[in-house]
């Protein structure tokens, strides 16, 4: 049987580590989408646009996750998120009308990766700042441990392993910070509907409720959304936050580690 709850991929069962591989796990995903959903019937409850029998339905039958079950209506439709929508919606009888109101698929979507990214990136700063623990006590540790530092590929100078090790640990540090802040910028593209306009939303709760309507979603979900999105958010910030990435993955001087 498939193990939904780990990334499907080659590269994940020798580099991934479980946690990581659970966050991008279809199993994972799926419940986002379903917590987003629930999210915005609460909030849209409030306007009066979903009964509260309605939202509490949904908000029972949110962890009911069944793989199976979407990919076999998702190969009827050729839709992962409506099929998702199409067993949801059998599971919870009386809210399943109204899931998905007004949206388009990237509010769901993109939000929900948008979450993912940060929990992703929280795991790597949190392994990270072990790393740079370890790293720190041994650049005490070796501080005053003498040896010869090479330079043009031949021995130079005297210097200290603590100096050595803190090198890698400076370059990290930078990578730290570089990551820690594309995690506090990471946005959602909110609920803007089709082509970024809000129009949708704007007919069920009237134009001047939409910036209220995102901002109280903002606050149920967590997360900060683009101001100006279209269909999906910005992928620009797709691009910076893989160049901090890029950062990290350089070999941080590792490549003078057997000369010192």
């Amino acid at each position: 049987m498939t193990d939904y709850k780990n990334y499907q991929s080659p590269f994940s069962w020798r580099y991934g580590t479980e946690p990581m591989r659970l966050l991008w796990s279809e199993h994972h995903k799926r419940l986002l989408w379903r917590e987003i959903w629930v999210a915005l019937a609460e909030i849209q409850e409030t306007y009066g646009l979903v009964s509260p029998e309605q939202s509490a339905d949904l908000r029972a039958h949110m962890n009911d996750v069944d793989i199976e079950r979407s990919l076999a209506i998702e190969q009827e439709i050729k839709h992962d998120l409506m099929a998702e929508i199409q067993v949801f919606a059998e599971q919870a009888k009386r809210g399943g009308a109204i899931l998905h109101l007004g949206a388009t698929s990237m509010d769901v979507e993109d939000n929900a990766d948008a979450i993912r990214l940060r929990q992703s990136l929280d795991l790597t700063l949190t392994r990270l700042a072990s790393l740079l623990e370890i790293l720190a006590k041994l650049v005490n540790q070796y501080a005053e441990s003498p040896l010869i530092a090479y330079t043009h590929l031949q021995p130079a100078e005297p210097s200290t392993l603590g100096y050595r090790i803190a090198l890698y640990a400076q370059d990290l540090l930078e990578d730290f910070k570089q990551i820690k802040n594309q995690r506090d910028a990471i946005r959602g593209k909110g609920f803007k509907g089709a082509v970024g306009t809000g129009a949708s939303y704007a007919e069920l709760i009237g134009k001047e409720h939409l910036s209220e309507f995102e901002s109280r979603l903002e606050e149920k979900l967590g997360i900060t959304f683009y101001p100006i999105a279209a269909q999906p958010y910005p992928r620009k910030q797709d691009y910076t936050l893989l160049s901090a990435l890029a950062g990290l993955g350089q070999p941080h001087q590792l490549a003078f580690l057997p000369h010192s």
